[in-house]
């Protein structure tokens, strides 16, 4: 198995940071955008907020509540309690820095061993920890992070006013949305069996195909935006309905009642507003290649219709620097998505379900378990 290592643990107290500061500067966005009277700009952000953490504390719910099944119902009242206040992340990172530092800094895997043995199960229980905050971020980095990206460089285009706080959030969204991808697939490569961990220049090649992919993206939209509101809207309906069918047909099955699987699956789809996702860990090169291609047709359908709608607009320096970013950035990051799928993708088939044997918080109790992640949006 995958040890829990010390450069993981490093991520791990960077994810930290960088998801307590993005806290502050959302709020202080808002407060900024409400003192100067934008009132709609403010209470937009903090409803991004806000639909974030309460999907992710819905699910970090459901997930402790799976896990700890049996065992003391005083402990899943406590667990219901703190995530009501919208606190259920920082019970998982204390769990993730308590396993992370013993797995990374204390204990010395054998690599022959069982994962039963004690060195392995404590790696084990650091890199499954994690694991569930991984799947969390990438909840929070599509329903809160990418959006609120898409609106700070919207009201830059529409505005043009440069004020500080507008660059602070979009550079703690691009952190935010980098983190995440990078900690994705490194629990990603963990989660399947005989696959050597990512070294450096895989994890680059991964993180400039994603960032690069999603700001052509998001810059497309946004040029949308300033064309018609009520275009964009219609067009981010129609794409989430879109992938909302797709996870319909493809018959997933990561929650336990029907419920939660319905939430997740509408999660996947607006994730799929914004990147490509295998839900099911099959091989989607057909998908993935028309995925990008409409993606493609529609960022070049813009620039003809501001050539031909609005060509007054097409003079001004910003209309240019951002035509040049969102059609560079799509190059380079199809360019990097075919390096990393040719070079670094993970081609094996998916693991089978394996037996996770998790130790309870007071009573060493013993539990199975299909893990989690195996049945998670696959990439």
């Amino acid at each position: 198995m995958m040890k829990f290592t010390k450069q993981n643990f490093i991520f791990l107290v960077g994810g930290i940071i960088i998801y307590v500061v993005d806290i502050g500067v959302d709020f202080w966005v808002a407060s900024k955008y409400f003192c100067q009277g934008q009132y709609c700009w403010g209470i937009l952000i903090l409803c991004f907020r806000g639909l974030s953490s309460l999907i992710t504390q819905i699910f970090s719910y459901e997930w402790f509540k799976n896990d700890w099944e049996g065992t003391d119902a005083g402990k899943l009242k406590w667990i219901f309690l703190v995530h009501l206040f919208h606190c259920g992340i920082f019970i998982r990172y204390w769990f993730a820095l308590k396993y992370g530092c013993h797995a990374a800094f204390k204990q010395k895997s054998s690599g022959d061993a069982s994962e039963t043995d004690p060195p392995n199960f404590i790696q084990k229980q650091a890199v499954d920890v994690v694991t569930d905050i991984n799947m969390l971020r990438v909840f929070k980095t599509f329903l809160e992070t990418t959006p609120q990206l898409f609106v700070q460089i919207y009201i830059l285009m529409e505005h043009g006013k440069n004020n500080f706080y507008q660059y602070a959030a979009i550079i703690m969204s691009f952190c935010g949305i980098s983190f995440s991808m990078v900690d994705y697939q490194i629990s990603l490569r963990k989660s399947l069996h005989g696959k050597d961990e990512l070294r450096v220049l895989p994890k680059l090649v991964y993180l400039f195909y994603k960032l690069l992919t999603i700001t052509s993206w998001i810059l497309s939209i946004s040029l949308i935006t300033l064309l018609s509101v009520r275009s964009s809207v219609i067009l981010l309906i129609f794409l989430w309905i879109c992938g909302f069918t797709w996870t319909l047909k493809q018959h997933t099955t990561f929650c336990k009642s029907k419920k939660m699987e319905y939430l997740y699956r509408t999660v996947v789809g607006i994730i799929l507003i914004f990147t490509f996702f295998n839900i099911k860990g099959r091989k989607t090169k057909v998908c993935i290649s028309i995925y990008y291609a409409i993606h493609t047709v529609v960022t070049l359908g813009v620039l003809f219709v501001y050539m031909f709608w609005k060509p007054s607009i097409i003079k001004e320096i910003h209309f240019t620097i951002v035509s040049i970013l969102t059609i560079l950035s799509l190059v380079l990051g199809i360019i990097f998505l075919v390096v990393y799928y040719r070079c670094f993708h993970p081609t094996a088939c998916r693991p089978q379900a394996c037996s996770d044997e998790v130790d309870g918080e007071a009573g060493q109790k013993d539990r199975v378990e299909t893990g989690r992640f195996q049945n998670f949006i696959m990439q």
